[in-house]
């Protein structure tokens, strides 16, 4: 063949090459992008008005998500809260709920804890971690409930913030769920998934607190905690968060900082493990379908 003959031919085969390259390359970005696109509008310039109105609908929507939202701290009394909320400090509410039927079976007063040896609480609050701190704050809290409460824990901010190891935000957890009286609980869930809604943009969790406070009736406060708190342990994490299985992700301008297509986030949807994920191992009877099992969370099963 001569090599004029062979210049056409190899052209010919060169742009065979080229198309199927591109028919691959198209598929492939067809493939990895985002199944759905969310039209989300950044709030730069949001008015007070329209970042109330933005607010209360997140947890409007999160309350219908998650109709069934509590504290998942199993308890049976204030005493038995305070408690379990203390222990529940860097670790699940699933461990601590798997450690306080032993306590409470041998301590089920705040004078049995009280008057208990402390080497004993230790080896029972082992799997909570930091068990020796734990000891000492629950045994001096049940120290403080005898002798200076008569045994009982009370009702006021004032008071539960002077027990020992109890600070503001175990006592919005106590007050709102064992008193009903409104609060707000600014865990680590809370302080982010706030701050990513842009509802404020403050770091310390006194001022978190009023911030959003004013941004919702004082009767929503208690509830709002539960559904903030919930969706942060979830959907939306705090290195992964799963954008592109989030419920309110066309109210959330932070949106896109995690995995938006929805499969791939739906898998990075993560509970605590054990029983039902992310239920009490002893749920409240509201809380339990028409089989009388406990109700399936978002995205499980």
């Amino acid at each position: 063949m001569s090599a004029k003959k062979a210049a056409p031919a190899k052209k010919a085969v060169a742009k065979k090459v080229a198309a199927k390259k591109a028919v691959a390359g198209k598929a492939v970005a067809k493939k990895a992008a985002p199944a759905e696109k969310i039209a989300v509008k950044p709030p730069a310039n949001e008015s007070r008005t329209a970042l109330v109105r933005r607010a209360r609908r997140i947890n409007r929507e999160l309350a219908e998500v998650y109709p069934y939202a509590h504290p998942e701290l199993d308890f049976e009394n204030p005493f038995q809260l305070v408690v379990a909320t203390v222990l529940s400090a860097q670790t699940t509410d699933l461990r601590v709920n798997q450690t306080t039927p032993a306590l409470f079976a041998k301590y089920p007063t705040p004078e049995d804890l009280a008057a208990a040896n402390p080497e004993e609480v230790e080896e029972i609050l082992r799997p909570c971690g930091f068990f020796r701190a734990k000891t000492r704050s629950v045994i001096g809290l049940s120290k403080a409930l005898a002798e200076d409460f008569g045994g009982e824990v009370p009702g006021r901010l004032e008071d539960l913030v002077k027990l020992p190891g109890v600070g503001r935000k175990t006592a919005f957890v106590v007050l709102g769920n064992a008193f009903g009286r409104p609060g707000i609980t600014v865990d680590t869930h809370f302080q982010r998934l706030v701050r990513r809604w842009q509802w404020t943009g403050e770091t310390d969790p006194d001022k978190i607190e009023a911030a959003v406070g004013a941004l919702f009736p004082k009767s929503d406060w208690t509830d709002l905690s539960h559904h903030v708190i919930w969706h942060g342990r979830r959907i939306c994490h705090a290195r992964k968060p799963a954008c592109g299985a989030c419920p309110i992700a066309p109210l959330c301008p932070a949106y896109g900082e995690g995995e938006t297509d929805p499969e791939k986030a739906k898998k990075l949807l993560k509970y605590e493990k054990g029983g039902f994920p992310g239920q009490r191992l002893k749920p409240p009877q509201a809380y339990l379908d028409a089989g009388g099992r406990p109700a399936p969370p978002l995205g499980a099963g």
